[in-house]
């Protein structure tokens, strides 16, 4: 997952990241800015004080954690908002014909300040909060709100920008020139830039409530995610688990005020990781129900579901404001796909075979809990622990014993830095002279092929109750010609932080997320363009996860296991049998493995294909508890037996600030089929070389936001992408009887996508 474009959207008002939430006005005001406005006198541009105001004078410009107070905050955010107001107002009063460079790199270049303090404060509240940062983020998002729609919503502005897209087929622009003017109009319709004036009044108004509530929602996920640990009396309960693990339960449950106890701590999805190694099933259901609970009210204290019915209403009456019939019609403008016929066709092709294995392997899992003495239909709180069981057995595959061969520094730098060696030439030297804001940060500089500096790459892999749920990768400092900055990155991860004196080991899962985070990570470092609203990772939501996941396939590449998959103990290189297993092993239980993040991405489509009156109708937690199990039932997949990876009470992607992934969930799903099918075109061009590495990374990795995603893949493959790959890889393929359609109006075919 990325959150760099949603942070650059907060952080400026920088062209192609405009609030999405911001609107400006039509026509009216260019006869306005050419004549009353022509003797105007430019208005001074305030000079900002505190840390911020500057860029940081360490190496890379990178963030001096040292001289930064929770104080500093407020102040910096009101001198950014004030200099960008007045930088934008000396563009309106500009007594010169609108140009490209006054009007839209003049736009682009504005808000440095407030980007500086947005990008810095937005990845503490994600990886190291506080009350404070809390309180903060609560009392700023409104008012960014407000601040980006009193900049979008000027009519004068707008007029400039159409002035100068009118003449866009006389301008001589480069591709990026020309995509950024592009972005820069249809974001501002998108924005609002054609509504009335009452109209726009009420989009600002749905934009700060929007901002207050998916705050509030975020917040109240974590609360009731970290303040609702599992307790146990006694040790017994936690059969199964190692001993480390029952420390660390024992350690948590007398820090949360139960000494003599146990805890386990909630993770951010419905399932969770230490449910296949419990063996009492008591103890497996109560942590199940606890995390399927959460925010539902079933606790009192903790219930989300108001939030989410004001959320999904004051969305779909945004939409119909600009016309639109729903929230996902609105949401998906930028999107590769463009509509959501076109992610939900792509989608539902999967339905029948995936409904078929999920009955099959229930079946399945039935008869080994019977086999093992159960009397009992499997449950989703069962699903994990016995299919790993018929895994093991099928696949002679011992989880435990995997782990032996993963030791994260080692993951870190043998195995993710290697491979993007071997591809890309790149090189990393760790240092320790660069601040972090928590001692587990680690920074390394990455160096190009040449020897020339790339940026900065900052690891925060561990699980901390300061810490939101999930993986991410961000920036601190954009990459852009224009400023002459180089990209600083951080990946951000929630692997359990070993006891002091262990070995820290790490799953072959968090392997995957190391990989799959780094991908991301590349997307930035490689980004070469002269705007920071077209660069790097600032890409249509169901794309940005394309990179990421193709930078997986490395972590099973045998030259690259061979140099960082070594047992801990015995410095044993990992049997290519056992990986052959593993990778076998993963076709196996796509039924829950696929099936909760299909169920979860439609899901999402539902909350967003609500009219306003459906969602009006939705006024009651009641309701959207019905709601939800109408909409996941309609699916005609098996829920009751393979819940949705997250649902609306915690659907954090979906309903929280920024909810980036709104009418967007089904982005993992679609760049899964980008990433299979280039998965096969490394396979078929020699896999790991420098060849293919540079290729991808001068047709995709640095193309940024500068032109239309397919073409980009067009570019790196030669031809269109091909869902089978996805569906072969998912164990799926030739399960579904869906029929070849002639392509019509955008929309996908089987097989194929336009």
């Amino acid at each position: 997952m990325t959150t760099r474009n949603f942070v650059s959207a907060l952080s400026t008002v920088s062209a192609a990241a405009l609030l999405a939430g911001a609107g400006v006005v039509p026509q009216a005001a260019l006869a306005e800015t050419a004549g009353d406005k022509a003797a105007a006198t430019a208005p001074a541009i305030p000079q900002g004080t505190g840390y911020f105001a500057s860029d940081s004078a360490l190496p890379f410009h990178a963030p001096d954690f040292t001289k930064i107070s929770e104080d500093d905050y407020i102040p910096a955010f009101e001198q950014g908002m004030a200099i960008q107001k007045a930088e934008v107002a000396a563009i309106v009063a500009n007594p010169e014909a609108p140009t490209f460079e006054n009007t839209i790199v003049a736009l682009e270049k504005s808000g440095r300040m407030l980007g500086r303090v947005s990008r810095v404060f937005y990845a503490l509240t994600g990886a190291n909060t506080t009350d404070r940062l809390d309180a903060i983020d609560t009392e700023i998002s409104p008012r960014l709100s407000a601040h980006s729609d009193s900049i979008m919503l000027d009519p004068a502005l707008f007029a400039r920008v159409k002035a100068v897209y009118d003449q866009r087929g006389s301008l001589d622009l480069t591709t990026e020139e020309a995509r950024l003017l592009e972005q820069t109009y249809d974001n501002m319709v998108h924005a609002g830039a054609l509504l009335t004036d009452a109209q726009r009044e009420q989009v600002k108004a749905i934009n700060s409530e929007l901002s207050t509530l998916t705050t509030e929602f975020s917040q109240a996920v974590r609360t009731a995610t970290n303040e609702q640990p599992l307790i146990v009396d006694t040790a017994e309960e936690l059969e199964g688990l190692s001993d480390a693990e029952i420390k660390a339960a024992a350690d948590l449950a007398a820090e949360k005020g139960h000494p003599g106890k146990y805890a386990i701590a909630l993770q951010n999805t419905t399932q969770q990781p230490l449910l296949p190694n419990l063996a009492n099933r008591a103890t497996r259901e109560a942590l199940f129900d606890l995390s399927y609970h959460r925010a539902d009210g079933t606790n009192p204290e903790y219930d989300t579901r108001e939030l989410v019915a004001k959320i999904a209403k004051l969305r779909a009456d945004k939409a119909a404001l600009f016309g639109e019939a729903d929230w996902a019609s609105y949401a998906m403008y930028d999107r590769m796909a463009k509509k959501p016929a076109t992610a939900l066709d792509f989608m539902e092709q999967m339905v029948p075979a995936l409904a078929a294995t999920q009955r099959r392997e229930a079946d399945m899992l039935t008869q080994a809990i019977a086999a093992d003495g159960g009397d009992y239909a499997v449950k989703p709180w069962d699903w994990y622990r016995y299919a790993n069981r018929i895994k093991a057995e099928r696949y002679d595959l011992d989880e435990d014993a995997v782990m032996q061969y993963f030791q994260l520094d080692k993951v870190l730098e043998d195995g993710v830095f290697y491979a993007a060696n071997k591809l890309y030439g790149l090189t990393f030297e760790r240092r320790t002279d660069i601040p972090t804001y928590h001692p587990d940060v680690w920074v390394y500089t990455v160096r190009d092929a040449d020897g020339s500096d790339l940026g900065l790459f900052y690891f925060d892999p561990f699980q901390r109750p300061s810490k939101r749920g999930g993986a991410w990768m961000s920036n601190f400092v954009d990459q852009s010609h224009e400023w002459g900055t180089k990209p600083l990155i951080y990946n951000v991860l929630n692997i359990p932080k070993a006891a002091p004196g262990e070995v820290q080991l790490v799953s072959f899962d968090n392997v995957s997320t190391m990989f799959h985070e780094f991908g991301h990570a590349l997307h930035g470092l490689f980004a070469d363009q002269r705007f920071e609203s077209l660069s790097g990772t600032a890409t249509a939501r169901d794309f940005v996860e394309y990179p990421s996941q193709v930078n997986e396939q490395w972590a099973t590449d045998p030259q690259v296991l061979q140099n960082y998959a070594k047992h801990y103990k015995t410095g044993e290189t990992i049997p290519m049998a056992l990986i052959d297993k593993i990778e076998a092993a993963s076709k196996f239980n796509q039924g829950y493995d696929f099936g909760e993040v299909v169920e979860a991405a439609l899901l999402d489509m539902k909350w967003a294909a609500l009219t306003p009156e459906e969602a009006a109708a939705i006024d009651t937690p009641e309701k959207v508890d019905a709601f939800e199990q109408k909409a996941l039932e309609e699916l005609g997949l098996e829920i009751a037996l393979v819940p949705p990876r997250y649902r609306s009470t915690y659907f954090n992607h979906i309903f929280s600030d920024p909810a980036g992934y709104s009418a967007g969930y089904y982005s993992y799903l679609w760049t899964e089929m980008l990433d299979r099918d280039s998965r096969k075109w490394f396979r078929e061009h020699g896999g790991l070389t420098r060849e293919n590495g540079d290729h991808f990374r001068k047709t995709v990795l640095s193309r940024g936001g500068t032109m239309d995603y397919f073409e980009m893949f067009q570019d790196f493959a030669g031809r269109r992408p091909d869902v089978q790959p996805m569906l072969e890889a998912r164990g799926l393929a030739g399960q579904s009887d869906t029929a070849d359609t002639e392509e019509s109006d955008g929309e996908l075919p089987p097989r194929t996508v336009e």
